[in-house]
């Protein structure tokens, strides 16, 4: 007489399960393969740009740019600081310039914009608020004719306020700051400060910008990084190379390059510099991202 094997219950469910956890750690594994590819193909051009900020002409010409020797780095950084009498770094200011004061105060106009396409109701807003988003689809430099027209006819090409002005306008700032309004804007504290007796510029300033200082700070940071890489506007409206970004400096010392192969470190290192301002910007207002949502409601 034969003897039963006792089965357990659960193995069973342990023998279908083990298949299934085998794809899974395929895809996990796939799936941050390609990350690390991904981080890779971006990191590269950076590190390229790091040792060869360090290279001479000879090196960058002969393709040496990779190699861990020949440090001239300080060498590049006095010459990139000594030639023409230091215009490198008034386009480093006029960048800073543009791009510090230009995102600052589009930001503040567009979350201004959002808060009243959200708060308030008047005749046509809808309407008008398509128009701003048929904004978004128009690109940047199709109105850069149109631009230097209209600047033409206010005297100031070849100004600071050529590429400042036109930096303060940005439609898709004003449908990102609608809808963080609408996301983190509760009606009922706006309704409690009106009741207190606040202006609505009050309401605006002290309660609303700090609910939505998120949103702020990211417009302020998509508007920085537009302006400071913007180069078709600086060469439309420019002509004074005193006035030029360090976008537009460093073209016009990479298009002397073919004859004067010295620009080569010079227009390498200036772009390791360039990048600088970018760095530093996300890293410092990256905590107001991680920052509470409403936590000007309580401020």
């Amino acid at each position: 007489m034969s003897t039963l094997t006792p089965v357990r219950p659960d193995a069973d469910a342990d023998a279908a399960a083990a298949p299934r956890r085998r794809p899974w750690t395929l895809s996990k594994t796939a799936v941050n393969g390609a990350l690390v590819l991904a981080t890779l193909y971006t990191l590269l051009p950076l590190g390229w740009l790091i040792t060869a900020s360090a290279k001479n002409t000879a090196d960058l010409i002969g393709g040496r740019s990779l190699g861990a020797g020949n440090f001239h780095l300080g060498q590049n950084l006095h010459d990139l600081a000594t030639t023409g009498d230091g215009i490198y770094f008034r386009w480093y200011l006029n960048s800073l310039l543009y791009a510090g004061i230009g995102a600052l105060l589009c930001a503040l106009i567009c979350v201004g914009a959002g808060y009243a396409f959200h708060v308030y109701s008047f005749r046509g807003k809808e309407k008008l608020f398509g128009v701003v988003l048929l904004g978004v689809l128009v690109p940047t430099t199709a109105l850069a004719l149109p631009m230097y027209l209209l600047a033409s006819q206010l005297h100031i090409v070849n100004t600071y306020w050529a590429v400042l002005l036109p930096s303060l306008v940005n439609p898709f700032g004003v449908y990102l700051a609608r809808v963080f309004c609408a996301g983190y804007l509760p009606g009922e504290t706006l309704e409690a400060a009106r009741m207190d007796g606040a202006s609505e510029l009050r309401i605006f300033w002290s309660i609303g910008l700090k609910m939505v200082m998120p949103g702020f700070v990211t417009i302020f940071l998509f508007q920085f990084t537009a302006i400071w890489n913007n180069f078709f506007l600086p060469l439309v409206m420019l002509s004074d190379n005193r006035l030029f970004p360090v976008s537009l400096g460093l073209y016009t010392w990479n298009a002397q390059t073919h004859a004067f192969p010295e620009y080569y470190p010079l227009v390498v290192t200036g772009s390791l510099l360039a990048i600088l301002p970018l760095v530093i910007a996300f890293v410092l207002l990256q905590r107001h991202w991680k920052a509470g949502m409403t936590a000007g409601s309580v401020k």
